[in-house]
């Protein structure tokens, strides 16, 4: 039996949005990474084209799981748009729409493959990505990269563990001072800070959701997906985790 690695990515911006049941002009977001989604952010990086739908699937074949270093809140974009055209070509319309999106959210996203050269083959792409990256709408650009440039680092690199030692080990995101200085004083009073996570599971288990956002097509006018089982739960901030983490800002 191969021994599993992953790779550590950190999606932190000051917008980001993550569709799950999109429809017509009610454009929501999870409130966290879909497969889909990120599926979509590594595609861009190693230059796969939307139509490509073999190395689509492929890619979505990876197990994946999502720490929620800092939980962002909801927004709305109320938008009109006028003058949208229609079928007879005439008497354009004004279109309304509710766009929703993650502010302020820092996510770790931990990918699992037994293969260790492919993970380190995705590590570079998304260091030096092919085509620009945005985490949900192109006007929504990352904060800080996504990786670290050495792959072989502890910290947004590969490693030789599981989906769940990386989410249970990895050094925390969250890089502003108030937030690493108020769940460190939590700890020291003895109180918990949990940390939620959301992760690949079997079919089988228990405590399983559908989600339905492993994309099968990224094909313009024929986007298709298919239904996952995710499993949600917490790890348990650490005081090593914050000291350990994202170098604070300044």
């Amino acid at each position: 039996m191969s021994t599993p690695h992953t790779l550590a990515v950190c999606l932190d911006a000051p917008m980001q949005s993550w569709g799950l049941r999109s429809r017509f002009q009610n454009r929501d977001t999870a409130h966290e990474p879909t497969k889909s989604g990120f599926v979509g952010v590594l595609a861009a990086a190693l230059g796969i084209a939307r139509e490509n739908t073999s190395e689509i699937k492929r890619l979505a074949q990876v197990r994946m799981g999502v720490r929620v270093d800092r939980e962002g809140l909801v927004e709305r974009d109320f938008h009109t748009v006028n003058n949208v055209p229609n079928t007879v070509a005439k008497d354009h319309k004004t279109v309304i729409s509710d766009r929703y999106y993650l502010a302020d959210a820092v996510f770790l996203v931990v990918l699992e493959h037994p293969n260790r050269d492919e993970l380190e083959r995705w590590h570079t792409a998304l260091h030096q990505p092919h085509w620009p990256l945005y985490l949900g709408r192109k006007a929504f650009v990352p904060a800080r990269p996504l990786v670290n440039p050495d792959h072989d680092s502890t910290y947004l690199g590969v490693s030789a563990s599981t989906l769940s030692e990386t989410l249970d080990t990895h050094p925390w995101l969250e890089n502003r001072p108030e937030s690493r200085r108020r769940s460190a004083q939590a700890l020291q009073q003895g109180r918990q800070v949990p940390l939620r996570t959301l992760t690949d599971t079997d079919p089988t288990d228990e405590l399983a959701e559908p989600r339905r956002d492993v994309p099968v097509s990224f094909a313009p006018g024929n986007r298709l997906f298919d239904t996952r089982p995710v499993r949600t739960g917490h790890v348990q901030l650490t005081e090593s985790l914050i000291q350990s983490g994202a170098r604070p800002c300044t």
